[in-house]
């Protein structure tokens, strides 16, 4: 696991949180900003932490995946009440405000979709 900017990667993290950007200002509710939001931030996160560190695919998919759960389940104890961030616009986006087990599915799905992209698109040797 050592440090190494990767371009690729780099791209399609700026695209994709461009893509997570017009989502949130764009769209209040609905599938596309309730779930595919989800489903895509942790692509976002794997490629973001790909494009600056060479780590195994798995491992990473393992880690981006549980930050994607830790955060969902600090939902269940208002983590946003306990810092009063409950009207900062910003850390409700980020930290989001209830749990959901949908949103649990969706973490689990993007972060699969994006592990078996990049297994199959990498020279990966493990």
């Amino acid at each position: 696991m050592t440090l190494k900017f990767n371009t690729v990667y780099f791209i399609i993290s700026l695209v994709i949180l461009v893509i997570e950007i017009a989502i949130a200002l764009t769209l209040k509710t609905g599938f596309i900003r309730h779930t595919f939001g989800d489903f895509l931030v942790v692509i976002l996160m794997y490629c973001a932490i790909k494009s600056i560190k060479d780590i195994r695919p798995i491992s990473l998919a393992i880690i981006v995946l549980c930050i994607a759960f830790a955060v969902e389940f600090l939902q269940l104890f208002n983590l946003l009440d306990f810092f009063k961030l409950r009207q900062n616009t910003l850390a409700n986006l980020i930290l989001g405000s209830t749990f959901h087990i949908s949103d649990l599915i969706a973490y689990a799905l993007g972060t699969l979709t994006i592990l078996i992209i990049d297994l199959k698109t990498s020279i990966w040797k493990p």
